[in-house]
């Protein structure tokens, strides 16, 4: 699940305005974090 919400992060920032950045820099964020709590 967090490495998917990183890929959709990723993704998302190639569609660039401004909602789709907040988006993708959320999903990445949630995503690293995700990976970590993980460990």
């Amino acid at each position: 699940m967090a490495i998917l919400a990183i890929i959709a992060g990723v993704l998302v920032l190639f569609w660039p305005s401004f909602v789709q950045w907040i988006v993708g820099i959320f999903l990445i964020v949630w995503g690293v974090l995700a990976l970590i709590d993980r460990r």
